[in-house]
């Protein structure tokens, strides 16, 4: 399987929440996301459920782009071909997956240059209602 197959004409939506990426004590019920491991627990949600008392670092400012596609557990190097190209533009990343598909936070300055360059990879962009390029 080819990611590029999966790049064209697959569609990418720009979240209308803003994240914060925060490592906490505890994990937060609200969370997009909670990841634990034997060093930490770190928390993906809204910046306005971010549970201060339970940070211990926030990394505020992050939009979410979901891939809206099921991608096979067979396809090998759909991310790293979106964090490659992300990277080329200066982008930095925080990737996420989930069963049948990838997310990637991205600052929400670049959310603009990070779309431009998944639409040449032959992606369709859906920003959510009233965020523009964030240029």
């Amino acid at each position: 399987m080819d990611p590029s197959d999966f790049f064209e004409g697959g569609t990418v939506t720009v979240s209308a929440a803003t994240y914060a990426v925060v490592t906490a004590e505890r994990g937060d019920p609200d969370a997009f996301a909670t990841i634990r491991d034997e060093n930490e627990t770190t928390v993906v949600i809204e910046e306005g459920q971010v549970d201060e008392t339970a940070a211990i670092d926030v990394e505020w400012g992050w939009k979410r782009l979901t891939f809206e596609m099921v991608l096979p557990f067979e396809l090998v190097g759909f991310l790293a071909r979106v964090a490659g190209a992300l990277a080329d533009e200066g982008v930095p990343v925080f990737a996420l997956s989930a069963y049948s598909t990838d997310h990637v936070l991205v600052r929400e300055g670049d959310v603009g240059v990070a779309a431009t360059k998944l639409e040449s990879l032959g992606c369709s962009v859906d920003r959510a209602e009233g965020f523009g390029d964030g240029n």
